[in-house]
């Protein structure tokens, strides 16, 4: 069992109207003030144009809140997009970076992961980097190198662990409802463990969150949960629903 506090992050996607959100939100809110105290942190992160309407759901519940992106830069010319400084105005403290749906849809590198990293730990967000391989790479046995470059490459020099969480989501089982075996995700989590060592030093990496994505659901988050270099999970479909979700967050071996 991790040492680490268990974060279950809920990304939304391209999902939810501003009714829908709400109402998820409160079920969640509702669920937080039920117990009163969780041995897991919980994060939503909606799509941009419902933050606001989620910030004021969750407020006082502890219930964190983040945005699926934003830019390098802190303004500008640069239509369509979000800056962090804009997500942290409107009540957010993670963003997820890097996530392969980024990479790939809209041709992300590294070196532009890496700059909304450094964007996002300067505005004093906590970042969620994804790493994850594709199929090809799975099958022709890349996955630790294709994760560890990934991670190196995202990474600014000097980040603050502090604001660091990693998410490792295999590109093949996001949305899939394939995942790896129980093993496959130790070993990543743990190659994950010594890269993150190599980077930051071994006692600063000791604290930074490392979550496991891809086709979470409620039937398969006991047994990820409970291996050592799980910190908890970073969910898609599954936190669409009220129950589901809070059935993954339930499954967090207890502290």
């Amino acid at each position: 069992m991790s040492i680490r506090r268990p974060l279950i992050a809920g990304n939304w996607k391209m999902n939810g109207l501003k009714a829908e959100a709400r109402i998820l939100a409160e079920a969640l809110a509702s669920r937080v003030n039920a117990i009163g105290s969780t041995p897991f942190d919980l994060l939503v992160c909606p799509p941009f144009p419902v933050l606001s309407t989620v910030v004021g759901a969750v407020a006082g519940t502890g219930i964190g809140v983040g945005g699926q992106d934003c830019h390098a830069k802190v303004s500008g010319a640069h239509t369509g997009d979000v800056s962090a400084a804009m997500l942290v105005d409107q009540g957010c403290q993670f963003v997820i970076l890097g996530h392969s749906e980024r990479r790939a849809d809209h041709h992300e590198s590294d070196d532009v992961v890496q700059a909304k990293v450094a964007a996002a730990l300067a505005a004093g967000l906590v970042a969620v980097v994804c790493v994850g391989e594709t199929e090809a790479q799975r099958d022709a046995g890349e996955t630790l190198a294709v994760v560890s470059s990934q991670l190196a490459g995202s990474l600014p020099s000097g980040a603050d662990p502090r604001q660091l969480v990693i998410a490792y989501e295999p590109v093949w089982a996001i949305g899939t409802g394939r995942t790896p075996t129980i093993e496959d995700v130790a070993q990543v989590h743990a190659a994950i463990r010594w890269d993150l060592s190599r980077l930051l030093g071994a006692e600063a990496a000791a604290g930074v969150r490392v979550l496991y994505g891809g086709s979470v659901k409620p039937d398969n988050a006991q047994a990820l949960m409970a291996l050592d270099d799980v910190d908890g999970a970073l969910v898609g479909g599954a936190s669409l629903k009220a129950d589901d979700f809070w059935a993954i967050a339930m499954a967090c071996p207890a502290p």
